[in-house]
């Protein structure tokens, strides 16, 4: 399997995103395309020590910045790393497309270049986001900030696929965001997507409020892209303060760190349990090509844990999936 990376995508990139190709190659058993700026990529690999083993070198001049408008991939920076590896998936050069850079361009990109599966309405970020136990899938997390309900109602399709078939849930629930339980719950978006959803396939458990996310209330959490991208942000900022707190709580004095000590094993198992990086990437579902966005802080752990899931994605034909699972719906 080859799998294309954006090398000069995301804050720590290209050392982070070389060294996280770096180690997947050994623990994945696949190959790597690096896109970006050549001798930049090579001054970092011999700097760092880093192996370029099963790694091809595209050359890629510009950079779409965090900062850069969205278009920009299609203007501008065309030449972009991230512009020319979604050119070679779309080329079928390689199997998948993964990059930690600007969202927006991404998005923009799968549309534009890769092209959406066909009957898709609209593509969406999925990430996986911790739960009392386990991870759960928030689709939209922030692609579409407007949509429509039958986008809603493929975006629980497509999110429940994804569950089954790369993180093995069997007959995933599906919930929609909502500010109550009730059938009869939220806007006019809300109540015709829950009907929609109702009359699907699909294992819909109703309405979940976002106090019941958290505990495992659905593995499947549906919502527009405004909704889903606070939910996203809120559930991010809650983690770093939490674990802050633990630190600054356990850090306080003698007997504290003493206590600390004695249940470090256990402060582990809970640090890594609502830990993003165990679930690094977040599908760009609904584009006609396999394309994974990767957490723009991403360091190395991140990058080997997003080209995995995208490994597995590739490995279980999702793309075809949906793109059966939206044909048997039209």
């Amino acid at each position: 399997m080859k799998i294309i990376v954006d090398a000069f995508g995301g804050d720590n990139a290209p050392l982070e995103i070389m060294k996280g190709c770096a180690d997947a190659v050994q623990s994945l058993d696949i190959d790597i395309i690096l896109v970006g700026q050549q001798e930049e990529i090579r001054k970092v690999a011999k700097e760092n020590e880093i192996s370029l083993e099963r790694m091809e070198i595209v050359d890629a001049p510009q950079v779409i910045t965090m900062e850069d408008h969205a278009g920009e991939i299609m203007k501008s920076k065309k030449d972009s790393s991230m512009a020319e590896g979604l050119r070679r998936l779309a080329a079928g050069e390689g199997d998948a497309f993964v990059s930690a850079g600007n969202s927006g361009a991404l998005v923009m990109g799968a549309t534009m270049i890769v092209k959406r599966i066909k009957g898709v309405k609209r593509v969406a970020f999925a990430p996986m986001i911790p739960k009392n136990e386990g991870f759960f899938m928030l689709i939209d997390g922030g692609a579409n900030v407007d949509c429509r309900p039958e986008m809603l109602q493929q975006f629980g399709v497509m999110g429940s696929i994804y569950l089954e078939k790369v993180i093995g849930v069997e007959k995933p629930r599906v919930a929609l965001a909502n500010v109550g339980t009730e059938d009869n719950k939220g806007g006019e978006l809300q109540t015709q997507a829950f009907a929609m959803l109702k009359e699907s396939d699909l294992n819909f458990i109703g309405n979940i409020e976002a106090r019941d996310i958290s505990n495992g209330g659905a593995d499947v959490v549906v919502a527009d892209g405004f909704t889903g991208n606070i939910i996203l942000k809120m559930f991010e900022g809650v983690v770093m303060m939490m674990m802050g707190k633990f630190k600054e709580v356990f850090g306080a004095n003698a007997k504290n760190k003493l206590a600390a000590a004695m249940i470090l094993k256990d402060l582990g198992k809970l640090k890594k349990s609502m830990d993003y990086n165990e679930y690094g990437g977040a599908p760009v579902m609904g584009a006609a090509k396999p394309v994974f966005k990767v957490h723009g802080s991403a360091k190395a752990r991140t990058v080997e844990s997003a080209l995995r899931l995208t490994k597995a994605y590739v490995e279980q034909n999702v793309t075809q999936e949906i793109s059966r699972a939206v044909t048997m719906q039209e």
